[in-house]
């Protein structure tokens, strides 16, 4: 041990005496260590982002949207043939064991007058079920009840955006609204939920009884979609299946009959988003990863004329009783030493890089620990690499040819 502690400074005594040229050796290793630590953050915060805003669409949600149908031999796109009716809801409801809530949504739209403004946005007709399963809070008064949802009442709950418009600096709660002429009693506001994955502003919106949309609004006995949350994440599949045997019997289809319907889950969505993402940051990685390897090849080039430099010092050595194996270590620990402390500064810029890009943009960057310890450990394996063949090389002088070096 006091050996190699004795190697490790005498490798440090070394590096200093050319300070400049040993960091600009060691630059590209910090360039690579950097690129990679900067580059897999930036990939895992996206990668948590794209999470949270698919987190905030609702709890272990299912969605049902409608099937899709054939015309003169053409299979019409998605959502081209929808018999989803409130009936299926409320069998849902009634017979599902591994849902905890479930909601019709009906989408409507037009111009709301109100307050002081006026203000285009969309109208979406849910149930009761339907903040629970979205995982929507208000943020002051309270949501429809299902006898209200019954009772096709015009009340109506705002998203934030909404409520800021027409009554900036006011409670709306106890206002009237009228939507496309028709008046609603503002009951509550929504608390603010951001964008959605999509890109869509979640909090532009006003929310009323779903039979109160269908009826008075859209017209029609169709509804554009079901949400439904699972019991949990774990039996999300189960209920997925359980849903669409429900709904397989509520349409009166036979064994080999084709769904008129598609169902998709959160899980699925967040997979593919993910998958995505982990696609993009590990090509990010592995680009960022050829600087280290450029930095590997400056350090043997540096190596090798060091070797040059101190042939007549190797020489020496060798006459004096040294052993080729510890010329061959002092030359490895060098290069090693020079990569690890490359590796140390690019960890070091690269917290400062993440930090500037979480405070001065809209990106938000992850530092992963494990890949921070990954890549200084390769660090110090590319000095490993790069720096055997110069290390052996100087073990491998003839004491004799390396004292006549001039």
């Amino acid at each position: 041990m006091l050996q190699l502690t004795n190697l490790v400074k005498a490798a440090y005594r070394s590096i200093l005496k050319n300070r400049m040229r040993s960091l600009l050796t060691s630059l590209g290793i910090i360039i690579g260590v950097s690129a990679v630590v900067i580059m897999v953050a930036i990939g895992e915060g996206a990668q948590m982002q794209i999470e949270r805003q698919i987190a905030s669409l609702g709890t272990n949600m299912i969605i049902v949207f409608p099937g899709s149908r054939s015309s003169g031999g053409a299979r019409l796109g998605a959502g081209s043939y929808n018999r989803l009716t409130l009936d299926d809801v409320e069998k849902i409801r009634q017979e599902a064991t591994l849902l905890t809530a479930i909601s019709p949504v009906v989408f409507s739209g037009g111009q709301v007058i109100g307050g002081v403004s006026n203000w285009s946005t969309a109208i979406i007709g849910v149930s009761p079920e339907y903040i629970q399963i979205r995982d929507w809070p208000l943020q002051e008064g309270y949501f429809f009840t299902e006898k209200e949802m019954r009772a096709k009442s015009k009340v109506a709950v705002l998203g934030k955006v909404v409520a800021e418009e027409l009554f900036p600096d006011q409670s709306p709660v106890g206002e009237k609204i009228r939507i496309r002429n028709t008046p609603f009693r503002v009951i509550g506001v929504l608390s603010e939920k951001g964008q959605s994955a999509y890109g869509q502003d979640q909090d532009d919106v006003i929310l009323a009884p779903a039979t109160t949309v269908l009826y008075r609004l859209k017209g029609g006995t169709h509804i554009n979609m079901i949400l439904a949350s699972a019991v949990s994440t774990e039996r999300m599949e189960t209920a997925q299946e359980e849903l669409e045997r429900m709904l397989r019997e509520a349409h009166r289809l036979e064994p080999g009959d084709d769904d008129d319907f598609r169902l998709r889950n959160q899980t699925e969505i967040t997979e593919a988003a993910s998958e995505t993402s982990r696609i993009l940051t590990l090509l990010l990685a592995a680009v960022a990863g050829v600087s280290l390897v450029v930095g590997g090849i400056g350090i043997m080039n540096i190596m090798l004329v060091s070797v040059t430099e101190r042939t007549r010092e190797i020489g020496i050595r060798l006459a004096v009783g040294a052993r080729s194996s510890d010329i061959l270590i002092q030359f490895l620990i060098e290069a090693v030493v020079l990569s690890l402390t490359g590796g140390l500064f690019g960890i070091l810029f690269s917290f400062g890089i993440t930090f500037l890009l979480n405070e001065l943009t809209e990106l938000y960057c992850h530092i992963n620990l494990a890949v921070v310890f990954i890549a200084f450990g390769f660090s110090g394996a590319v000095g490993i690499f790069f720096g055997f063949y110069p290390a052996h090389k100087a073990a491998a002088l003839n004491p004799i040819d390396a004292l006549r070096y001039e």
